[in-house]
């Protein structure tokens, strides 16, 4: 993924980052931030489900 597809992908689950403050980090570290969100996501929904 490009920097500015992990971005998105990023500001799509967490609605409160905001692309001006993320484009600070590198690829390798928006990659592993994402990873982390979609960890939590799974989490949330094994809890709700």
């Amino acid at each position: 993924m490009s920097k500015r597809e992990l971005i998105d992908c990023i500001c799509e689950i967490n609605k409160t980052a905001r692309a001006e403050f993320l484009e600070d980090f590198s690829e390798q570290e928006l990659n592993e931030y994402l990873e982390h969100l979609m960890e939590l996501d799974l989490e949330e929904l094994v809890v709700v489900g």
